[in-house]
């Protein structure tokens, strides 16, 4: 007979997503049969009684190790019987609980005391926990604790040893509590300690008061070690005057008393006042206001929207209306640094603050929802009700991503002060840590700008900029690229470019001796990296960002814009930074004067002249014309060497004379593969255009007749596998219109798909223009939202847009047909992902909107598990369709068939045919 598994390990004979088992619908053998133990070898082990059998003490102690491993908080004695029994369905022995102790391979475990009880946290083997823990920590973990009476304690496995402490000291300590009949908070200790005595208390004591015990009383008043009071030790003579039930009323005395202090202190003292956290905004759109900075990692910003500065509008307007009332008896006494009060500021306007000095009867408070801090008289600070503890302090801080390295550089701070203070801006967060690593946008104008990216320009060398001069000369001048509008970028000789080859040397230099790792490891918009090209390092911002893997950049010195792989990418070395970083730009801006002409725009003729002119000669000279400044280009003519300065043999001249204006119907440029720089385009690709365009008419025109038939299976990827009918399937659900019609694909092949979604980028942005003809049916690579995808042509429309398919996805676009490039036969080995579905165990009907929206909520854009039902083949892989039930295993306790839901629920929505 087999034994009972646990729960979590039945999982394990289902696919990685079906987290529980499936109690209806599903018959399934029993877990483990009785055969697997037959070959299993003997091994002679202690046992500890566990449960209904004997379970031996290295299975015991292999648990504990897995359940300590899953916290990284430690786990309480107390509460270790209790997951043992929930995560294994078996009780752990008591027995074991007292083994613990000689297994110091197994655990350590941490006293902590609690009054006159004790209790303790277990840890991994060799993991030594925290010497220690803020007071909201303690207090979480003894929230775990159970209200029964605690476990005896085991003693950990290693040593700790208590810091001496000087008579000295603990006779200064016990002057200080002489002073305070009362007793005394522990946690003020330090303050009044260093105040009388101008020394700093050692902060570590307050972690184990047991060190003062010899001229101390300790008294624990909650369960977290830093709320105790301390009580001098009466002298000897007087106790020897007491009897035991003096003794301990007077103790009860000063116990009752302290705790009566604390009750009335509690709204003046900060440690008693608990505000939430700030969470950072994970969902949508995020803005935030910049309110003041020290330095580019101190900037001071305030996030905006409805559970953030509307929620701030909102208290103050209730503090206004609170303390307008009760103003007369709220005034704070007692007061301390660190104190939270309300403040009564200009305007009327009431404003949370925390104390941060006190001079005679001025007050230096910080307002935590602004930012800012000013002095201010004692009789407009006034104790802050707990009603206004509510909402997390608003004024929080962030880092600007990109300019670490140069946070307290001054005129980078001022320029980011100019452009920023008191302004809203778009985030981009990076890295949500206590001060998150940000971007910022501003998005007020038609572009948006980066303004992280903005800034940097502000430590360019401004003796290394070069500024064109109107009909000025300029020679060996290289043109480094040609975009499809006409517009060039040129580089011309000068001091900036001369410094940045020189920069560049050392660092090839550098990389060629150093081993260290300089990968990029967090890319974001608007960064400063290098890049390797033709052999040597070039300088790249990165513009747009694709995948985790494929990102646009473009090349700051030659104007460059292309697709490359993370992996490709490297920091520059910290101390190349700076000056790297100085040198502008070298790419400049250029257009040919009095081009285009009368037609107002290139054609493709043009722009493929233009680029066979000037890529295939290695030097130009050039004439500039004209500057437009709001636009950043230079009018100029540009002349092969031996033909300046004859105006009529420019190339301006040349281009404009050629009969390359005329714009042809139904000429689309496509792509082909080159390097990250544009290439050679020769004559025979222009008359190829030319040749081509009747022929792509006609072709157009003859597929839009024809009817609708099978694709042809020549270079077509192999099927997708699916499940056999009855058996488990995990998949992702990436449309859903209805029960009766939505596509699923197999979880398990999307990490592929997404490999080849980002090789698709990389080719086709790397790849250089030529026809390509278009026809209904066939497979092709289309750019959607900035994308590629494999799709399938389904209809040609009149106003040049295509009806597509997308094959791995199952959503129906339109695209420009300029949009539609030839799908390259290293895309064609994976099989599609889109499976047509239909959901089983409901009656196929036509559902109405209601339904049909209830039913893409439950399953739309997420992973599940299907169990086929059917499948009905087609001569095309993409026509195949599933019958076959969902599965959400999403919830810990209970798995949703969605088909139920869709029976019980939905059958109201629903329209008979």
């Amino acid at each position: 007979m087999a034994w009972a598994l646990p729960r979590s390990e039945k999982r394990l004979t289902v696919p990685p997503r079906f987290q529980k088992e499936l109690q209806v619908h599903l018959s399934r053998s029993s877990s483990i049969d009785s055969n697997d133990n037959l070959n299993t070898p003997i091994v002679e082990t202690h046992t500890v009684a566990s449960g209904p059998s004997a379970v031996p003490v290295n299975e015991i102690q292999n648990r504990i190790k897995e359940i300590l491993n899953k916290s990284s908080s430690g786990v309480w004695v107390s509460k270790m019987p209790q997951i043992y029994q929930e995560m294994y369905w078996e009780e752990l022995s008591t027995a074991v609980l007292c083994q613990l102790e000689n297994w110091p391979h197994v655990c350590t475990v941490e006293k902590v005391r609690r009054g006159d009880q004790m209790d303790g946290l277990l840890y991994p083997a060799k993991k030594i926990p925290p010497i220690a823990k803020s007071d909201t920590e303690q207090e979480k973990a003894y929230k775990n604790v159970t209200s029964s009476k605690v476990d005896p304690l085991l003693k950990p496995n290693m040593e700790t040893t208590p810091a001496s402490l000087s008579s000295d000291f603990k006779k200064k300590v016990v002057n200080i509590l002489l002073k305070y009949s009362s007793g005394l908070w522990a946690n003020a200790l330090p303050k009044l300690y260093q105040d009388t005595y101008q020394v700093k208390f050692p902060e570590d004591i307050l972690n184990n008061l047991e060190l003062l015990s010899d001229v101390c009383i300790v008294d624990y008043v909650s369960e977290v070690p830093r709320k105790a009071i301390l009580y001098a030790k009466p002298q000897r003579r007087v106790d020897e005057n007491l009897n035991v039930t003096e003794k301990v009323q007077r103790c009860d005395d000063v116990k009752a008393t302290a705790e009566q202090q604390y009750e009335e202190s509690k709204d003046q003292y900060p440690e008693n006042i608990t505000v939430p956290p700030l969470i950072i905004p994970s969902e949508g759109s995020v803005s935030v206001m910049v309110l003041e900075l020290k330095n580019t990692n101190e900037v001071l910003i305030r996030y905006v929207g409805k559970d953030y500065s509307s929620a701030q509008e909102q208290m103050e307007d209730d503090m206004k209306a609170y303390y307008s009332q009760n103003s007369s008896v709220l005034l704070a006494q007692s007061l301390i640094v660190g104190q939270l009060v309300a403040v009564h500021a200009e305007e009327d306007a009431w404003l949370r603050a925390q104390i941060i000095s006190l001079e005679d009867n001025r007050i230096k408070v910080c307002y935590v929802d602004h930012g800012f801090s000013e002095f201010v008289e004692s009789n407009s600070v006034y104790r802050l009700q707990k009603q206004f503890h509510s909402l997390p302090f608003q004024a929080a801080k962030c880092k600007l991503a990109g300019l670490e390295v140069f946070c307290d550089d001054p005129v980078l701070v001022k320029t980011v002060e100019s452009q920023t203070c008191f302004k809203i801006f778009a985030v981009e967060i990076l890295e949500k840590t206590d001060t998150p690593v940000v971007v910022l946008y501003d998005t007020s104008g038609e572009d948006d700008i980066n303004i992280n990216a903005n800034c940097l320009k502000a430590l360019y060398d401004k003796s290394l900029e070069l500024h064109l001069k109107i009909d000025a000369l300029y020679t060996n001048v290289r043109v480094t690229s040609v975009f499809s509008d006409g517009s060039l970028y040129c580089q011309v000789p000068s001091k900036g470019l001369s410094r940045l080859s020189e920069i560049l040397q050392k660092i090839e230099d550098y990389f060629h001796y150093k081993i260290s790792d300089f990968n990029v490891s967090l890319p974001f918009c608007g960064k400063i990296c290098l890049f390797p090209s033709k052999g040597k390092w070039a300088r790249v911002e990165i513009r747009t960002i694709h995948t985790r893997q494929a990102l646009d950049v473009e090349f700051m010195d030659t104007g460059t814009v292309t697709t490359v792989k993370v992996l490709e990418l490297r920091e520059i070395p910290p101390q190349f930074l700076r000056e790297l970083i100085a040198v502008p730009p070298q790419a400049i801006k250029c257009c040919l004067a009095d081009l285009p002409p009368n037609t107002g725009m290139w054609t493709p003729d043009a722009v493929l002249r233009l680029r066979d002119t000037v890529m295939n000669c290695p030097e130009f000279s050039m004439k500039v014309v004209k500057q437009d400044g709001s636009k950043g280009i230079a009018h100029v003519y540009l002349f092969a060497p031996e033909n300046f300065p004859d105006m009529d043999r420019s190339v301006n001249r040349q281009i404009r004379n050629a009969d390359l204006w005329k714009h042809q119907k139904d000429v689309f440029l496509s792509v082909t593969p080159s390097g990250t720089s544009s290439t050679k385009v020769t004559s025979d690709a222009v008359s190829a255009l030319r040749l081509t365009a009747g022929r792509l008419e006609k072709s157009v025109s003859d597929s839009a007749k024809d009817p609708i038939s099978a694709v042809s299976t020549i270079d077509m990827p192999p099927p997708l596998p699916l499940s056999k009918t009855g058996e488990l399937m995990d998949v992702y659900v990436s449309v859903a219109c209805h029960p009766g019609h939505f596509i699923v694909q197999p979880w398990k092949d999307l990490h592929n798909l997404e490999a080849l979604m980002e090789e698709m980028i990389l080719y086709y942005s790397r790849a250089e223009e030529k026809p390509v003809n278009i026809e209904k049916n066939k497979l092709y690579a289309a750019k959607i939202e900035n994308q590629w995808y494999r799709v399938i042509i389904k209809g040609i429309l009149r106003n040049g847009f295509l009806s597509v398919y997308e094959l791995d996805y199952g959503k129906h676009e339109f695209v420009s047909i300029e949009k539609v490039q030839p799908l390259m036969d290293a895309f064609r080995k994976l099989p599609f992902q889109a499976v047509m579905a239909q959901l089983a165990g409901v009656k196929n009907q036509q559902w109405s909107e209601e339904a049909s929206i209830v039913f893409r909520n439950l399953v739309e854009k997420k992973p599940l598990v299907a169990q086929i039902q059917a499948v009905n083949e087609s001569t095309n892989s993409w026509d195949r369709k599933i019958v076959t039930f969902l599965v959400d295993t999403s919830l810990p306790d209970t798995d949703i068939w969605i088909h139920d839901f869709v029976s019980e629920s939905l059958v109201e929505f629903s329209k008979d045919d």
